[in-house]
């Protein structure tokens, strides 16, 4: 069997793993566009700071991350967040901390007593029986209130997807979260009724010694493969009953494909050989962003937390700055810190487009504005992402069902990458562990 996967970020990576895990007789090629493996999944290291381009990590909360590192020997890699990691906090005009117990949250001047009260008659909403999709902002006025959703919902969301309540789907983006309401009829209720089942803690956050790019080097080590990095996959084409990939050294006819590239990316792919593929791909929408890293070689800042998430009514150029050398020690040299600032997203996605000098100015004014930070940094590293992070809008459900339905009539061709059914490490993970199964499965 020979198969060629067309994107390695963690996606393609977990899939092409436990493939050869369950055959080690298949050939595997694997393509992407990017001269290393990761996609998002990237660590740079400058003057001694590191900075991630995408994600730091997974939760422990579900175990695909956990099983992805026992199953690869990755154990000793790992690294857990700091107990200071636990602390966060959110920007509305003041810096406030995020409440973490029902005692912190009756004290949190975040909501008027009024707001608090209407969070707490979220027992007596009664719960929505048509089962029709609604935004995020629909969902939590509904059954929170708006103060809740306009400050804590309003700032998680930029946190995880980059946009705002009112421009994401909470059937796509937060299914768990709409399920709590279909089987206990409310949120509070649901959680009260799943932690007496389960009676475990909440997740910690997790990383790699040295950052993510640590596990997808060891993940590349593990995988025979023919690897075609630098080389985009230019033409997908069924060719009889195989498939005909073609890139710039490359022009292989393959027993099955996975495209594992965005769709934003792989719908050229299909421009020629199945152009109503191509359309159906290019309706996932983004959200762009923007990552600028600060090091600081003496910060008299004392860190201490996760970082912050703003509101969009704080009206700030940023949507967040984590804390990273206190979250993880060994983003920065001994003695040092490194944050990074988050611009952009649907709140603001022209700020993306600025060039360096403009990125690092809108960064150094988020910091002065939310932190009171206004010493110049001694290090600077900045990346874009122009389609940055999926945007799972109302009808990006059927958008998605309609790219499977599509694709399950073309025997061969997979689909696997965080664009359709969940953003995180854990649900890539879950995906390409279930993709793999399925095609070995079938063999």
């Amino acid at each position: 069997m020979k198969i060629a996967i067309a994107g390695a970020g963690i996606s393609g990576l977990t899939t092409a793993f436990y493939l050869q895990r369950a055959r080690p007789d298949w050939e595997l090629t694997i393509f992407d566009a990017g001269e290393a493996a990761g996609g998002t999944m990237q660590t740079h290291e400058v003057e001694g700071f590191r900075f991630e381009a995408g994600g730091n990590g997974f939760l422990t909360n579900k175990p695909d991350g956990l099983k992805l590192v026992e199953d690869s020997g990755a154990e000793d890699l790992l690294l857990p967040s700091s107990d200071e990691a636990r602390k966060r906090f959110i920007f509305d005009g003041a810096l406030q901390p995020l409440p973490e117990s029902p005692q912190a949250f009756l004290k949190t001047k975040l909501l008027t007593l009024s707001q608090k009260l209407r969070v707490a008659g979220e027992f007596l909403v009664p719960p929505r029986r048509d089962g029709g999709e609604e935004t995020l902002q629909q969902f939590g006025y509904r059954r929170v209130g708006k103060g809740l959703t306009d400050v804590f919902l309003d700032a998680m969301t930029a946190g995880i997807y980059g946009t705002t309540p009112a421009k994401v789907s909470v059937n796509a983006a937060f299914p768990l979260v709409v399920n709590l309401e279909r089987e206990y009829g409310g949120l509070f209720k649901g959680m009260l009724a799943k932690r007496k089942k389960e009676a475990g803690p909440g997740g910690i956050l997790m990383s790699f010694k040295g950052g993510v790019g640590t596990l997808v080097q060891h993940l590349q080590g593990k995988i025979a493969a023919e690897w075609k990095l630098g080389e985009p996959v230019g033409v997908v084409a069924r060719d009889g009953r195989r498939w005909r990939v073609e890139s710039r050294s490359v022009s292989g006819r393959f027993d099955q494909v996975v495209i594992g590239a965005q769709p934003c990316a792989s719908a050229a792919m299909f421009d020629e050989s199945d152009p109503a593929l191509a359309a159906l791909m290019r309706r996932i929408e983004y959200s762009p962003i923007a990552v600028v890293g600060l090091g600081y070689r003496s910060l008299q800042h004392p860190l201490e937390g996760f970082g912050l998430l703003t509101t969009s009514a704080a009206r700030q150029p940023v949507l967040g700055v984590l804390w990273d050398s206190s979250i993880f020690p060994d983003r920065a040299p001994e003695g040092c810190k490194a944050v990074r600032v988050m611009i952009g997203g649907q709140r603001s996605p022209s700020l993306v487009e600025q060039d360096d000098a403009g990125l690092l100015d809108t960064a150094l004014a988020g910091i002065a504005n939310t932190m009171g930070v206004r010493q110049q940094p001694d290090v600077v590293f900045t990346h874009r992402w122009m389609q940055g992070i999926p945007h799972y809008v109302v009808g990006h459900l059927d958008r998605v069902a309609a790219i499977f339905d599509h694709v399950a009539e073309r025997p061969g061709l997979r689909l696997v990458c965080n664009a359709y059914r969940g953003i995180a490490m854990n649900d890539c993970v879950r995906n390409g562990r279930e993709l793999a199964a399925q095609i070995a499965g079938a063999a």
